[in-house]
C-alpha cells in the first residue's frame, strides 16, 4: 500500500450482544476489509473504482460469515454501480438468518475527492424484519435523536419541525443544526430552514454518516431533513433504531418514471414510514467503519 494512504479510523459497533461473538466479529471483518481495500483509491478521483474494490472486499468477507444472511439493501441498481445485489445470500449459511444492509462505500464521490464522511457499513436483523423498498430509489428522512420522538413529524413543514425541536431541545431556534444534503431538489427547504434562523449543515453525500450524527446527542447535528436515497435510508434507520433515536420516512420517486413503477410496485406514496416499520426489530447490528 502506498506510503500517502490514510489509515482507517476507529470502527463504530452497535448491537454487539445482539449476535454471537465470532459473527459480530466477521461483520466487523467485513467493513474493515471494504474501506481497506479502497483507501489507495481515496482521492484518485475514480469513485467507480474505489466502489468496486471496497464490494468486492465485502463480499469475499461476508462470504466466509457465520450466518444466513440475505441482502434486503443492496446498493448499485439507482446508480449502475458494483453492487451486493438485493437478494444475494452470504455467509456459510450456519447462525442466525439475518436480513442483511450493505453499503460497502457510503459517499462514493467522498472518497474519490478524499473528503470527510465515506464509510463502509453492514447492518444486520433477524430475517424478514427489513422493509423492502425496491422499485423506489428515493425516501423523504426526517431523523433526530430521541428528543423527536412524539413531536417531529415528516408530513409537517421544515420551519415547523425546526420549531418543535429546538423547543424539545430546549435551545433557541438560532442554535439549531440541522443537516441538508447538498442538492438542487432542496433548494425550498434550505431556503425555508435559514428564514426561520436554522444553521443549516450541507453535505454533499454520506446519508449514513449523517444520520449517525442527527441520532447522536452531542453531536453537533440536531437533525436531518430532505431526500436521499432509499437503500441508505434502511440502513440509516437500523443505525437511528440501535442508537435509540427518531426517524419518519416516505417514498419520494423523483422522476414520472420512478413514481409510475413505485405505484406498479404496489407503494403507497403517501405512507408515513415509522422507524418500527422500517425495521421492525431491536435485535440490531450496525457497523460502520470511517474511509474518509
Amino acid at each position: 500500500m502506498p506510503s500517502h494512504t490514510p489509515s482507517l479510523a476507529p470502527t463504530t459497533v452497535v448491537g454487539a450482544h445482539n449476535y454471537p461473538a465470532d459473527l459480530v466479529a466477521a461483520i466487523v471483518r467485513a467493513t474493515e476489509a471494504a474501506a481497506s481495500a479502497c483507501l489507495p483509491l481515496v482521492g484518485s478521483g475514480d469513485k467507480s473504482g474505489a466502489d468496486e474494490l471496497a464490494v468486492a472486499a465485502m463480499r469475499d468477507a461476508l462470504g466466509r460469515a457465520p450466518f444466513a444472511g440475505t441482502v434486503v439493501i443492496g446498493e448499485g441498481e439507482k446508480d449502475e454501480a458494483p453492487m451486493l445485489a438485493n437478494g444475494e445470500r452470504l455467509g456459510t449459511g450456519t447462525g442466525p438468518a439475518c436480513d442483511v444492509a450493505v453499503d460497502p462505500l457510503d459517499g462514493t464521490r467522498l472518497a474519490a475527492e478524499n473528503l470527510p464522511g465515506a464509510v463502509a457499513v453492514i447492518a444486520l436483523a433477524p430475517r424478514g424484519t427489513m422493509f423492502d423498498p425496491r422499485d423506489v430509489f428515493y425516501m423523504q428522512k426526517l431523523i433526530s435523536s430521541a428528543a423527536g420522538i412524539g413531536v417531529l413529524d415528516v408530513g409537517a413543514s421544515a420551519a415547523e419541525n425546526a420549531a418543535r425541536l429546538a423547543r424539545a431541545l430546549a435551545k433557541p431556534i438560532d442554535e439549531l443544526v440541522v443537516g441538508v444534503l447538498d442538492k438542487p431538489r432542496h433548494a425550498s427547504v434550505v431556503a425555508e430552514l435559514r428564514g426561520v434562523g436554522v444553521r443549516v449543515h450541507l453535505v454533499g453525500e454520506g446519508d449514513v454518516s449523517i444520520a449517525i450524527a442527527a441520532a447522536t446527542p452531542g453531536s453537533g447535528i440536531d437533525a436531518v431533513m430532505g431526500v436521499g436515497g432509499t437503500p441508505e435510508g434502511i440502513i440509516a434507520a437500523c443505525a437511528v433504531r440501535s442508537l435509540g433515536g427518531f426517524m419518519q420516512g416516505r417514498m419520494a420517486p423523483q422522476t414520472n418514471s420512478q413514481r409510475d413503477a413505485a405505484v406498479a410496485a404496489g407503494h403507497d406514496l403517501d405512507r408515513v414510514f415509522t422507524l418500527n416499520e422500517l425495521v421492525a426489530s431491536d435485535r440490531l447490528l450496525f457497523v460502520s467503519t470511517p474511509v474518509t
